[in-house]
């Protein structure tokens, strides 16, 4: 089995400088954010008067050993840029009740963290597929993306030592809630220097089940946004296809990331479920859409098989694991092979622990999936 490890680089959250101004450069924003209505962004623009970056501020997770970053260094994406935007889904009417407060968080530097149920429904307004179901954001009617899904998914796994799985991080550093609590500290930046608390750990458990399946798999551990935000997806992109040139025998590639999602009054929604009495993040699929051609991802249709097949196997397997798979206009760089997918392990507001524990059912379906479409 293959498992190469590839040395680091810092995320953020999603970003909305450009609609916050000066302030905003200066801020780490989640995906949420990108369509808030206007008393939202009052209370951003309220909220980050301050410094995020500084190291010593509770929640932080930048070693000592590294400086926090210069902030002309992590530019915002903006808002309209296909390749940074990441979408926010409504919930589901499920919800749970929040946990004990965490320790140690003054009361001014509380807010609430909402755990709810995003997982697949049979709505109407849901392509259903499976054990899953697809949000067609795309131009295509729902039948039309029903009938993609009508032919079997093409991709044919081989009885192999050779890497066929490819794992990267394009916003390796997204990091994840201390406690699993009903407050966080909204002086928490989310994100981490050290692979052992963002988003590296989450890929290394996949990567591990994979191995002990007896699949070969590749998993590149590189911090692509680090240390500047802008531009991730293209260096991440030069990784992929460096694999992809060295080891064609790769198949799928999974790009890992955490979301996060902000309501009003500061509270943060947790995407969760309970699984074995453990709780674990929910996870959702990215798929590109480009039945307009205008991304250039050619085989988009294939990769929307994939990911529904995907989903399909861990939603059998795990109820409530998975948020429906979102079919639209992200390239994210699925234009470079099928079986390119995007994967959110929950949000900022879910624990380490939570987003683990899906990584590792996902790999125990995905394990399951590829020995299903194997030669």
């Amino acid at each position: 089995m293959l498992a190469l490890v590839v040395p680091a680089s810092i995320n953020g959250l999603r970003y909305l400088g450009p609609l916050l101004g000066e302030t905003g450069e200066r801020v780490a924003m989640i995906a949420a954010a990108v369509n808030m209505p206007e008393e939202g962004l009052d209370m951003l623009r309220d909220r980050f008067q301050d410094d995020l970056y500084l190291e010593h501020l509770p929640g932080s997770s930048l070693p000592d050993s590294q400086p926090a970053p210069e902030q002309s260094q992590i530019p915002f994406a903006h808002p309209t840029d296909p390749q940074e935007q990441e979408p926010e889904q409504a919930p589901s009417a499920k919800t749970s009740p929040p946990t004990a407060a965490s320790p140690n968080i003054p009361m001014a530097y509380r807010a609430a963290i909402i755990s709810e149920n995003f997982a697949s429904t049979n709505s109407v307004m849901l392509v259903q597929h499976g054990a899953g179901s697809i949000k067609n954001e795309s131009k295509l009617t729902n039948d039309e993306v029903a009938e993609i899904l009508e032919t079997p998914m093409g991709i044919v796994f081989e009885n192999t030592g050779e890497p066929q799985v490819l794992i990267v991080h394009t916003h390796a550093t997204e990091a994840f809630e201390r406690y699993d609590s009903a407050y966080y500290d909204t002086r928490n930046n989310w994100r981490s220097l050290d692979n052992n608390e963002n988003m590296v750990a989450v890929g290394k458990a996949i990567a591990q089940v994979l191995e002990e399946n007896g699949i070969g798999v590749i998993h590149d551990a590189t911090q692509h946004d680090y240390p500047s935000y802008n531009g991730s997806y293209e260096r991440s992109a030069q990784t992929i296809q460096s694999y992809l040139d060295e080891y064609p025998s790769i198949k799928v590639v999974l790009d890992l990331h955490r979301d996060a999602m902000q309501r009003e009054n500061d509270a943060i929604i947790k995407p969760v479920t309970s699984i074995g009495s453990k709780k674990a993040a929910q996870i959702m699929i990215i798929a590109a859409a480009d039945d307009t051609g205008e991304l250039g991802v050619p085989n988009y249709r294939e990769n929307l098989r994939f990911a529904a097949a995907f989903q399909s196997y861990m939603a059998s397997e795990y109820e409530d694991l998975t948020r429906p798979v979102y079919f639209a206009y992200r390239k994210y760089n699925m234009d470079l092979t099928t079986g390119s997918l995007l994967l959110e392990f929950g949000s900022n507001a879910n624990t380490l622990e939570e987003a683990v524990y899906s990584a590792t059912l996902a790999g125990e379906a995905l394990a399951e999936l590829i020995y299903d479409y194997m030669e």
